[in-house]
């Protein structure tokens, strides 16, 4: 039998029927290792094989560039043949894709132009300085950042309403948002915002391109549905609900206990309401977990179940060797033992035979990295830290990037302007305001503004550098049509200077900055044209780690979703730390709920040992804080973790530092934490209370609920809690109760 053929008999009960399920809309439940991605791309495949639609029919969408590789080369292999034709990609590309089309709808052509992060900033700096606001005062990221909240949430500065609005520059954010709107598309420009935004709206106001896209997709695939935005959303739902209730056949995978990207827009309440916007769904639930041992699922379904707003599920094994060893909670004096405990046991694995490429350190703040790095430095321990400087986000690079967006778009202002005086041409600020000033009222684009200034210029030698510039262009658009486009790179960076710059730049960065060059004309020779290697560039910005060397991974848990290692370190399970501090002061019980979720991420990452740590002190930007352990640990089912360190004889990890004892190195340690000169990294503390506490007095602390004040102690009180021991905290707290 073909490899292909016998594609649902590799499923499960579950995994078959979500595969199955082909009419009206379904909701996949698709746990933490339950093979989410299995099931949808043979969802996939079954659609094809069974003939319910032809390839350009189904609309699927993902969150990354890699996961639509994955989907692509595993439904081709199920179906036999090179799957062409397919609406797959990320909700960018795809609506990329759709406004291409539709594009004179919302004022633009369909060559638009998509700006990067940094184009986007240097745009809004032109409009808040043409209308006055001072960006010192009003920095451009801050107004960026409600900008992108709103189309996030699907509003053109049309839809924002005053709730909606911001106070940010006295009141002038929504004119501003619409006046950078404008200027958009007077640049033929979009930003990646408006990918999605344009085409919602375009869906929104023109019932017969609604109406022509229902006609296209018969099914619609979405992966990580727990991680949509609004906006997102409502692209989905405008698609899905089709006039004929038995045609919106959306097949929804997620997993609404893994929703961790509330910072980034997502709502988890898309996912909870899905049951309620297509009534009549079919919701299926993927508990059967190949991934992680029994202790280490039971601990995280344990821990998850105390948030309320979830859909529910429980996961359970579907290993054959599924028994292993318990989760491993250890209780360290401070962040530096902490470090040192981590090290050590890494050490240990390595030299029993442990791949290092098989263990990751997951942090929940990036300050937390340092102690690590500097211990496994120390050992000689290889590692990686996952993120960093992407290639396409190189000087060098950005600016080649520049020069190829201005050949392709020459009303390109932004990328213009960026290599204008790079190399220097000997243009200074008086000139580029002079360009400007003719672009503006001519209304042209710089790069023909630039052209009417260069007979126009004072400086001989400026003079004949922008000539050559402009010069340069016309001679590189006439070189692409005949030569293509890498040949017209290479030419381009050699005639405007640009190698040469680098060439006799003297510093040690020079020679790297050239190779990567070479290496930007090589990925170019994987494109047919330069609009689709533009296009590719905007939509992935992705660098691929060096894989050759086994090497642990060290990361923040947002980062590692979706992975999955053998042996997984959790430190900092301490309040204030995890659940973080901003979440406890400013997120209230929805906040907390989705710092739950994140660790129930990092639990889930773990395929036989996972180590979680929590320290009695921390050094923070050079400032040591006491720490009492994370409630996340109180909510581990003690039957399913082993304590290690001074308190493991315990029932329950204490709550306090200030618990009276010797220097044991464990929590049972009492003495005050040392402050060492922190510089410009002063970290704010809670401040001491004006009003103090005194015995008898009823308070209320977020981890232990109320009690009783029986002692005071200058800011330490002694408190009897009603559902717990004696303990020793900090006034700052608890709130009066």
């Amino acid at each position: 039998m073909s490899t292909h053929d016998d594609y649902l008999a590799r499923l499960n009960a579950e995994q078959r029927a979500a595969v199955e399920a082909l009419d009206g809309p379904v909701l996949v439940l698709a746990g933490a290792g339950t093979g989410k991605t299995r099931v949808l791309t043979t969802r996939f495949a079954h659609i094809l094989k069974s003939g319910r639609a032809w390839p350009g029919q189904v609309l699927a969408v993902t969150f990354t560039n890699k996961a639509a590789r994955e989907m692509r080369e595993r439904v081709s292999a199920i179906i036999g043949e090179p799957a062409e034709g397919l609406w797959l990609g990320t909700f960018h590309a795809l609506c990329a894709r759709m406004l291409r089309r539709h594009a004179e709808l919302v004022g633009l052509t369909s060559g638009f132009t998509i700006l990067d992060t940094d184009d986007q900033i240097r745009l809004l700096k032109q409009v808040m300085d043409a209308a006055g606001v001072d960006v010192k005062r009003w920095p451009a990221n801050g107004l960026m950042a409600a900008i992108q909240r709103w189309k996030d949430r699907g509003l053109t500065p049309e839809r924002v309403t005053p709730a909606e609005d911001t106070d940010y520059a006295g009141g002038k954010a929504r004119a501003l948002y619409a006046a950078y709107q404008q200027r958009l598309r007077d640049l033929n420009a979009a930003d990646f915002g408006d990918l999605l935004l344009h085409v919602t709206e375009i869906l929104r106001t023109h019932p017969d391109v609604l109406a022509d896209w229902h006609r296209r997709f018969r099914y619609i695939l979405v992966d990580e549905y727990q991680d949509t935005n609004l906006v997102q959303y409502l692209w989905l739902r405008l698609l899905a609900q089709r006039p004929e209730p038995m045609h919106r056949n959306i097949c929804c995978v997620g997993d609404d206990d893994q929703s961790i990207y509330s910072w980034r827009g997502a709502e988890i309440e898309n996912i909870l309401r899905f049951e309620k916007d297509f009534p009549g769904a079919k919701v299926v639930r993927l508990e059967s977990n190949y991934r992680s041992t029994k202790p280490i699922l039971a601990a995280a379904s344990h821990l998850i179940a105390h948030n309320t707003g979830r859909l529910g599920k429980t996961l359970r094994t579907g290993r054959n060797d599924a028994d292993g060893e318990k989760v491993r909670v250890v209780a360290l004096w401070d962040s530096e033992e902490e470090a040192r405990m981590v090290g050590d046991r890494i050490e240990a694995a390595r030299r029993s035979g442990h791949s290092l490429a098989e263990i990751a350190i997951l942090v929940r703040a990036g300050f937390q990295t340092r102690a690590f790095e500097e211990r496994l430095i120390t050992l000689g321990v290889p590692y990686r830290v996952v993120g960093g400087a992407k290639f396409y986000e190189r000087q060098e690079i950005r600016d080649a990037m520049a020069y190829l967006r201005v050949l392709a778009q020459p009303a390109d202002d932004l990328a213009f302007e960026r290599i204008v005086n790079v190399p220097k041409r000997g243009l200074g600020d008086t000139a580029l305001r002079e360009m400007h000033r003719i672009a503006r009222e001519e209304r042209i684009p710089l790069s023909y503004a630039a052209e009417t200034l260069a007979g126009t210029l004072k400086l001989a030698k400026a003079r004949q550098a922008l000539r050559e510039l402009v010069q340069g262009f016309g001679r590189w658009r006439a070189l692409l049509a005949k030569e293509g486009h890498v040949v017209t790179a290479a030419t381009l960076l050699d005639e405007s200077g640009y190698t040469e710059m680098w060439k006799q730049d003297r510093s040690a960065e020079a020679p790297g900055r050239l190779e990567n060059l070479k290496e930007l004309l090589r990925a170019m020779g994987e494109f047919e044209t330069l609009a689709g290697f533009l296009e590719h560039v905007a939509l992935v910005m992705e660098t691929d780690e060096a894989a050759e060397q086994d090497r642990v991974s060290l990361m923040t848990l947002h980062a590692a979703k979706g992975l999955e290692f053998d042996m997984v370190f959790l430190p900092g399970w301490e309040e204030g730390l995890f659940p973080s501090q901003r979440s406890l002061d400013e997120g209230g019980e929805k906040a907390l709920e989705e710092e739950r979720r994140l660790a129930y991420v990092g639990l889930t990452r773990a395929r036989r040992h996972a180590i979680v740590s929590a320290a009695a002190n921390r050094r923070v930007y050079g400032n040591w804080t006491s720490a009492i352990p994370s409630r996340f640990i109180d909510e581990l089912p003690p039957e399913q973790i082993e304590r290690e360190g001074a308190e493991r004889s315990r029932p329950a990890m204490p709550a306090s530092v200030f618990d009276r004892g010797p220097l044991t190195g464990g929590f049972g340690a009492a003495r005050r934490p040392r402050v060492i000169e922190a510089g410009l990294w002063e970290v704010q503390e809670r401040p001491a209370r004006t009003t103090p506490f005194k015995p008898g007095d009823r308070v209320f602390h977020q981890k232990f609920g109320p009690g009783t004040v029986v002692a005071v102690e200058e800011d330490r009180l002694e408190i009897d809690f009603d559902k717990a021991e004696r303990k020793r905290v900090l006034d700052r707290f608890v709130e009066p109760g």
